[in-house]
């Protein structure tokens, strides 16, 4: 009996969950729906087809991820398996250090205006350019 051919197309939150991007397929979903996932470009419903040769942008916790797609999955496969149905051009993760958002020390009492204000400005700069 010769191998099962594998398909033409596959569900992107489908693709997404059997490459190890999300933990679940209903995960996979709701950032489809939430337009943290685009696909060639465009936001995407969990259900478009992925074909061989698309690229996927899609943003998680701390990072962007740009993905090509290789290969095609329908089910889940382990790590070392799914990184061959994938080509991964995302720049460098932003170190943790520098994500971390400042904590002052116990018993400083509460920031002054301008303190305040340096402190909104920083959060404001890592949550817009996280990269």
């Amino acid at each position: 009996m010769p191998p099962p051919t594998p398909p033409a197309q596959v569900r992107l939150d489908a693709w997404l969950w059997g490459v190890r991007m999300y933990k679940t397929r209903s995960a996979a979903t709701a950032a489809c729906r939430a337009g943290h996932v685009r696909l060639n470009g465009q936001p995407t419903k969990a259900s478009q087809a992925v074909r061989p040769g698309d690229t996927i942008r899609l943003r998680q916790p701390g990072r962007e991820r740009i993905l090509e797609v290789t290969g095609l999955l329908a089910k889940r496969v382990g790590a070392p398996e799914a990184v061959r149905h994938y080509i991964d051009h995302s720049p460098e993760p932003v170190p943790r250090e520098l994500m971390a958002v400042p904590r002052r020390d116990r018993g400083a009492g509460r920031p002054t205006k301008r303190e305040r204000r340096q402190l909104d400005q920083l959060r404001r700069r890592t949550e817009l350019d996280p990269g």
